[in-house]
């Protein structure tokens, strides 16, 4: 199975219809391909969609809903797979810090690229998945478009011919950016579960919500109001195949956002009081605020955490 070929059908999707995701695409001169989702056209929820899908490495789905917080309507997603740690952890996070001294071009990278890449700290080896396909699907949040010697960097780490590179871009403080940062909903929860030492392989199920931040006035304040979006009120639920031992129930309360000694503040102030160094804020922060797991195996449902609609008004402005 392949998470980068899965993507590329969704690419090519939205080469054909440009004009309908609002977004634009670039043939650069050494043949790989840009598609901008947000800097220089506005994109919108399509867009954001479809990027959030090819994140996912087409194994996932990402809904455009609303939820109702009694005093206030939200848009909002809901995001499902039926192949969590590869669609997740092996394509979605965003392990690879894109930084490219020479062109002086830095950008967190997601999406399938990773897979063929590998490495990063052993976290391959641990989901047993390793991508082989020709083609390269990156993702990326940043605020301005790679060129040429950018994509050949991807290329070359990815083993493959720079004009079978793809790229897709959208700032953070953008739609399209919003939407693909809410789809990681279901990311989030795994990530938190692996960093508490719960093996992600043992997931055999995933779907959350969260809602669509508001678009910020700078990517650094749309940094605060899209992870609080998914800290006080993203919600997951997944189907786990546990072993005899696993203590799930334990385990699960270590997950929620809540656990973190840093919660309780928007996460732009949290930022702030960091120094704005992300080295400074507490890993554990990172996390759905409520996490519900149905243990195949014994057939029980514990859950963990509470949506916060409070910190999340504070965060939004409401």
């Amino acid at each position: 199975m392949s998470v980068n070929k899965n993507a590329l059908k969704l690419v090519l999707d939205v080469i054909e219809n440009k004009d309908v995701y609002k977004v634009d695409v670039i043939k650069l001169q050494n043949g790989a391909t840009v598609i901008d989702m947000g800097i220089k056209v506005t994109g919108g929820y399509l867009a954001g969609v479809k990027l959030g899908e090819i994140c996912l490495g087409g194994l996932g789905y990402v809904n455009l809903t609303t939820t109702n917080f009694g005093e206030f309507v939200l848009p909002s997603v809901t995001v499902s797979t039926d192949f969590p740690h590869i669609a997740c952890l092996g394509s979605q996070f965003a392990g690879w810090r894109l930084n490219v001294k020479d062109e002086n071009y830095f950008a967190m990278l997601s999406g399938p690229a990773r897979a063929l890449k590998g490495g990063e700290k052993g976290l391959f080896d641990e989901l047993q998945y390793k991508d082989t396909a020709d083609v390269a699907i990156a993702v990326l949040e940043g605020g301005s478009l790679p060129n040429e010697n950018v994509m050949e960097v991807i290329a070359t780490k990815c083993k493959v011919d720079v004009d079978k590179t793809y790229a897709l871009i959208a700032p953070t403080a953008s739609l399209a950016g919003g939407v693909q940062i809410a789809a990681r909903v279901v990311e989030m929860g795994i990530h938190k579960l692996h960093e508490v030492g719960y093996d992600p392989k043992k997931i055999a199920y995933g779907i959350g919500s969260t809602p669509i931040a508001p678009i910020a006035k700078s990517d650094t304040k749309a940094m605060g109001v899209t992870n609080d979006a998914i800290i006080a009120v993203g919600s997951v639920i997944y189907n786990i195949n546990s072993t005899e031992g696993d203590n799930l129930e334990e385990v699960i309360k270590k997950v929620p956002s809540s656990t973190s000694k840093q919660y309780g503040k928007p996460f732009y102030q949290i930022f702030v009081d960091a120094g704005k160094d992300f080295y400074n804020i507490d890993p554990l922060l990172f996390a759905p605020a409520q996490i519900t797991v149905n243990d195949m195996r014994t057939g029980k449902t514990n859950m963990a955490g509470k949506l916060d609609v409070e910190l999340l008004k504070k965060s939004f402005g409401i």
